[in-house]
């Protein structure tokens, strides 16, 4: 076993994942996990206006009423990096062919079941993991349009979503129970300079740097 401790660093700013609406938190959550929803994270959950509650995605707040994140945030970025860095460095097999396919690229490219391994073998604390804005620092916001294609035709609606500025940053504490996955934690926590944390993340939000601690 492994306990790997970080600094996170946002480059960019990041915008806040969770639903202002807490019904629609809950029901979101709940499709993702089967246990359902603890208490305390829709009692997380910001004070907003109800009548931007439903277009608006807000950060969850700690016991200080700092912004925060679930340490399940990070593990859902983890399933993400690997699933995308997997991809790098594939070839097609040539039919009939019955040589193995090339080295992976990467350790995520040779990499199966990944999603069950960030479950069952990487854990991720503290639950709680407390934003530590810049001096001079505030939350913002960020509204973008969101267009989608429906069958009548394209709609456009405008999204909002709560903001903590670059310079943001955080520390939490990395548990591989098979120490052979620190390469791919590293491997993953590189692929934040790139794909970053948050809400709009292929606009380059959310984007980040690393200080491995002792």
């Amino acid at each position: 076993m492994l306990t790997a401790k970080f600094r996170i660093t946002f480059t960019e700013e990041c915008l806040g994942t969770a639903s202002a609406n807490p019904e629609l938190y809950k029901d979101f959550i709940q499709s993702k996990r089967p246990e359902g929803v603890a208490a305390d994270e829709t009692a997380a959950l910001p004070p907003v206006e109800e009548e931007l509650q439903k277009a608006m995605t807000v950060f969850s707040r700690d016991d200080a009423g700092n912004p925060m994140l679930w340490n399940y945030q990070l593990k859902g970025f983890f399933k993400d990096a690997c699933g995308s860095l997997s991809r790098v460095g594939k070839v097609k097999k040539e039919k009939g062919k019955a040589k193995d396919a090339p080295e992976a690229a990467n350790a995520s490219a040779g990499t199966t079941a990944y999603k069950k391994i960030v479950d069952g073998l990487i854990f991720v604390k503290p639950r709680k993991i407390t934003l530590h804005l810049p001096t001079g620092g505030k939350i913002g916001i960020c509204e973008r349009p969101l267009r989608a294609q429906t069958a009548q035709g394209e709609r456009i609606a405008l999204a909002r979503s709560e903001t903590v500025p670059a310079g943001t940053w955080f520390e939490c504490a990395v548990t591989l129970l098979d120490e052979r996955h620190e390469e791919l934690l590293e491997e993953w926590m590189q692929y934040g300079a790139l794909r970053g944390l948050g809400q709009w993340r292929n606009s380059g939000k959310g984007s980040f740097t690393f200080e491995r601690m002792k």
